[in-house]
Parts: structure tokens; sequence; C-alpha cells
């Protein structure tokens, strides 16, 4: 039987969680989280992890198995997904993965272009320029480097921009010299699912959940982590706005509104992402669970 990875993906908060489980029980199969901000032991609340009824209803991976102080990128998340992807498709035909992190899925499902290693000092260098003039000056610097990445990446996202300038650093090339574009052959077949609402919908369903969060010990959790804060893990939203509130630089009320404003923006470029993939079929979030596995059936046959 063909080997098949269901991939959910969508904004954040919209219940790509709840149909994953659903999925993966129907199909008898085990779940590959793709979210970049679930991998780390030491965040949780934050970054949205699956409560333990969630983790306990079906086998997930790749899901706080690795710290804060490693760092993984997603290149050895491409490795080590498809490693397991492998491991399971020996077991059952269906993998279930799920995640709103877009490079990341895109890496497991249509794989990443080669990059050569460069110095780690580089990207050292690149972390307290952002810390120290913002990333308005790393964007203004890969623009003169490198006008093709800088008009393409999300350049908003200082991650990328930092992958971006540190290759152009180190391999004295154009970042955008290295994309081919070209889908890498893998041994399953991917059937990607898209969960949507209403603009205004995700909208209430972010706010919701940062409220929960902050009624769920996000404080304390940012608290005990404020030691950390200059690792790339922790630049990251819901935890730098609330650095600035321990710092006393913002009140309470603010740190979380603007928590609530990234997470929307996050939103945004989440399917801003997703959209340019024809391949994605587009559900409502409140789809019955039946209509999309008819829509999977119809796939595989």
């Amino acid at each position: 039987m063909t080997k098949i990875l269901i991939s959910i993906v969508g904004p954040t908060a919209i219940g790509k969680t709840a149909l994953s489980i659903k999925l993966a029980q129907h199909f008898n199969s085990e779940i590959i989280s793709a979210d970049s901000r679930q991998f780390y032991k030491e965040m949780s609340i934050g970054t949205a992890v699956p409560f333990e009824d969630e983790l306990d209803a079906s086998p997930h991976h790749f899901i706080q198995n690795t710290s804060i102080n490693t760092y993984y990128n997603v290149g050895d998340f491409e490795r080590d997904a498809i490693s397991k992807i492998k491991k399971l498709h020996n077991k059952n035909p269906f993998v279930v993965m799920v995640g709103g992190s877009g490079l990341y899925v895109k890496a497991v499902t249509k794989g990443l272009d080669y990059f050569p290693e460069v110095d780690a000092n580089i990207r050292t260098q690149l972390n307290h320029q952002f810390e120290n003039k913002g990333i308005a000056y790393l964007q203004e610097k890969l623009k003169t480097l490198d006008l093709t990445a800088y008009e393409t990446i999300a350049i908003d996202n200082p991650q990328r921009v930092i992958r971006a300038l540190e290759i152009c650093i180190g391999t004295e090339k154009p970042y955008s010299s290295f994309l081919t574009n070209s889908d890498k052959n893998r041994e399953f077949k991917t059937i990607s699912i898209g969960l949507n609402a209403e603009r205004s919908i995700i909208y209430d369903r972010i706010n919701r959940r940062v409220d929960i969060m902050i009624e769920n010990g996000l404080l304390d959790e940012v608290k005990a982590l404020l030691p950390y804060r200059n690792l790339n893990a922790l630049n990251t939203v819901g935890y730098k706005e609330l650095f600035q509130y321990f710092d006393g630089n913002w009140t309470l009320e603010f740190a979380i509104s603007e928590i609530k404003k990234n997470t929307r923006r996050f939103a945004k470029r989440q399917l801003t992402w997703f959209r340019k993939d024809d391949s994605i079929r587009w559900f409502d979030f409140k789809t019955d669970v039946d209509e999309i596995i008819t829509y999977i059936n119809s796939q595989i046959n």
C-alpha cells in the first residue's frame, strides 16, 4: 500500500491539534509535530504544547524533544523527521504531521535547499547586532548583500533575516544563489489539509488563547526563563513581550496586548505562506472530521 503522510496546516489557534488527534485515531497512526516552537522542553504554556490528555490520545513525536540550550534548526528537523516517518511507515502506511511552521512543513514534504556550513560565530554576531541595533539594521544589511532574498523572504522575521545574512557573510555568495526551488523525492505521498476561518474568528480565537495562557501561568514560565532570554529559541511571540514587562519597560496590560497583536500578525504570515501551496485542500475549521476523512480516502484511491 502507498505510504501516506497526512499534513495538517493552518494559522495558530485554528484547531489543528484536535484534528490531528482525530485523524491519527481513525488511521491508527502516530503524530509528527512540525511546530518549531514546541520542540523545547523549557517552553510549554507560551508555545501551546498539547495537554497531557491530548498527548495520551495518540503518540506524538518532536514535542519538547530538545533544550533551548541546543541549536536545533530546520535542517536538523528535516533529517530527524524523515528518519522517524520512515520508521513509523514500517508499522503503518499512515503518519499524521501537524504544525503551523511553514518552512518546517516544507522541509519534510518537499525538502530544503542545501546550504554550506558557516562559522557559528557569524550567527552570534548577528544576534548581538539584532539586540543592539534592531531588525531594520539587519534588513538594510541584507538588502545590500542580497536584494533578491530581501524581496522574497519573510523580512519581518528576525530568524529568517539572520539565517540569510549568515549564509551571505559566511560563503561570500548571495543566500538566494543557493535556492533551487526543486522538490526532493520522498518515499511517501503527502495529502495536505488546511484549516481556516474568517479573519475575525481567527483573531478572536487567538485573543482567547492568549488570555488562557496567562491564566495557566505564562508569567511564571517566562520569569523562570529570564536568564536565558538571549537564546534564539526565546526570541518568539509570547516570551519577548513579557521580557519587556519584567524589565519594567511595559505594563502587563500592554505586554499582553502586544502578544495578541504579534500573534495575529504571525497568523497572517502563516496563511500567506500556506496559500502559495496549491496542493493544500482547505476546509473550514468547523468541518466534520468525516468529511475530511472522505477527502483523504479519495486522494489515496
